[in-house]
């Protein structure tokens, strides 16, 4: 597979400008990185760097990556390395998408691509890569209060949204690509009427599942991003000479002359690079199913995609306008959960994080999953309060969660999972050992807030302090308090089995 022919210039320590923030998209086709710096609630493209990977043609049939895909993603990621590697955590955000979220090997690459880069990976699930998609794309769109389609043909996934302005109403991720398509339309490259009608077909019977509520909610302007409606947009404007959008009759056209031309290396259209001919007619096969499926009228192209959306994201929480906020709130009010007790076990959970956290060298991102847990720990009882905390893990690891990743949403899962009844010590295991051990730190803090909340009254809390060591917890009250509340006595003697079982000791004095 040939590189990029774009060279990453070497940057040493001096160069790196503190403010700049990154923004690195592990696509199924391409893997793109994106470097800025924000101004206002803005951000301001600095470099822009891509190389093309199709990490979706590893995949076997059994859904393992080969070593082979892994080495070309790997060693793009060094290039990438240069620029990133000593900017700060909270600066640098990299996800990645449908390859990855299939891939059951995924781990044989994002723990070397981890070590390579010098910060996590996120794997998103493909609601959140529509939301993104839909971010990075409406901030290059006039800020008018039109409702807008976006569809984004990647190489594994194409994501459909419908929104207004900067706020998505209908988001959806669809299992094809032009990677995964080609590989099963087009493997040789020859492009004949029935491949082209197979891969037409079967994009219509994904799109059957989505038509119909999308038909239905409408929209006023219809947008398309990333590389495959980019190449077709290109070719329309450069060798077609048909202006700037695409319409279904422009994509009629290029289907007849891709069918005549008979093999993708004869596509040397202009406007389409060498290295998207491979995969041109399968995202050509795609889009025209699109159009024909939402019956679209015409398509114009949007330079905004996954990645801006990620930089406009973490601009956005910088600036408190996290979307995980609203996501937590609609999940509490749709479950029916007590806030005014979430408030207080959240306001004690992070009373207690904030004395041992340099103890138990935990971080900004642990306190912040602790508070969502707090939050959502007792969404369970809409179902049933037996075991109530199984019931609320199973439905944030089933929810879509948006502006969470799958990781953060299986942590969010194991410490609602966790904060009663016994330690998911088996849960606890599929971790690395470092995480694993942050985690149950985060859970036994979680079960003392709820523990010291547990009369559901705020003047019944006093003011304690809590000192940790490596393996110990301890909790002082005031003078005789556990004396006047034996409630409070007793649980907190049940709960000291379980830090006993986790290998910790709980004093309470």
């Amino acid at each position: 597979m040939p590189d990029s022919k774009k060279v990453i210039p070497v940057k040493n320590d001096a160069d790196m400008n503190p403010e700049l923030v990154a923004a690195i998209d592990l696509g199924s086709n391409s893997f793109h990185m994106i470097i800025a710096r924000p101004e206002e609630h803005e951000v301001r493209p600095v470099e822009r760097f891509g190389e093309k990977i199709q990490l979706a043609a590893g995949l076997d049939q059994d859904g393992n990556l080969s070593q082979e895909a892994i080495d070309r993603g790997l060693n793009c990621l060094k290039k990438f390395a240069q620029y990133i590697n000593e900017m700060p955590g909270e600066r640098v955000k990299i996800v990645g998408t449908n390859t990855l979220r299939q891939a059951r090997n995924k781990e044989a690459f994002i723990q070397p691509a981890e070590a390579i880069l010098g910060h996590p990976i996120d794997v998103i699930p493909g609601r959140e890569e529509a939301r993104l998609i839909y971010l990075g794309v409406s901030h290059t769109q006039s800020d008018d209060q039109e409702r807008r389609l976006v569809v984004d043909i990647g190489g594994g996934s194409t994501e459909f949204i419908i929104g207004e302005r900067f706020e998505p109403r209908l988001l959806e991720s669809l299992h094809m690509g032009c990677v995964s398509w080609s590989c099963r339309y087009f493997p040789d490259g020859t492009i004949t009427h029935d491949a082209f009608n197979k891969a037409y077909y079967a994009a219509r019977l994904e799109l059957m599942n989505i038509e119909q509520a999308y038909s239905d909610a409408g929209w006023v302007d219809a947008i398309g991003s990333s590389g495959s409606i980019k190449s077709v947009q290109q070719i329309i404007q450069s060798h077609l000479q048909q202006g700037d959008k695409i319409t279904r009759q422009t994509l009629e056209q290029l289907k007849r002359e891709c069918i005549s031309l008979q093999h993708t290396r004869n596509l040397n259209f202009p406007g389409l690079k060498w290295e998207r001919q491979s995969i041109f007619p399968a995202g050509l096969a795609i889009l025209t199913a699109v159009f024909d499926a939402l019956n679209i009228k015409s398509m114009r192209f949007s330079d905004g995609a996954l990645r801006e959306g990620v930089l406009y994201d973490m601009v956005g929480r910088n600036y408190h306008e996290d979307v995980r906020n609203r996501t937590l709130d609609g999940l509490m009010t749709r479950y029916h959960v007590d806030r005014r007790q979430s408030d207080r076990v959240k306001k004690h959970a992070w009373n207690c994080f904030d004395l041992v956290a340099d103890s138990w060298a935990l971080t900004p991102e642990h306190r912040q999953l602790l508070g969502h847990a707090a939050q959502l720990h007792e969404i369970g009882l809409t179902i049933s309060h037996t075991q109530f905390h199984k019931h609320g893990a199973y439905l944030i690891r089933n929810s879509d969660l948006l502006g969470f990743t799958c990781q953060e949403r299986k942590q969010l899962a194991l410490l609602v999972r966790g904060h009663r009844r016994g330690l998911p010590f088996t849960a606890l295991a599929d971790w690395p050992q470092t995480e694993s051990r942050s985690l149950l730190r985060l859970i036994l803090l979680l079960r003392v807030a709820i523990l010291l909340n547990q009369i559901r009254i705020s003047d019944k809390v006093p003011d304690y302090s809590i000192e940790a060591g490596e393996d110990t917890l301890k909790v002082c009250f005031p003078e005789k308090w556990l004396e006047q509340h034996p409630l409070t006595a007793t649980s907190l003697q049940q709960e000291q089995a379980s830090f006993r079982q986790a290998g910790y000791e709980l004093l309470a004095q």
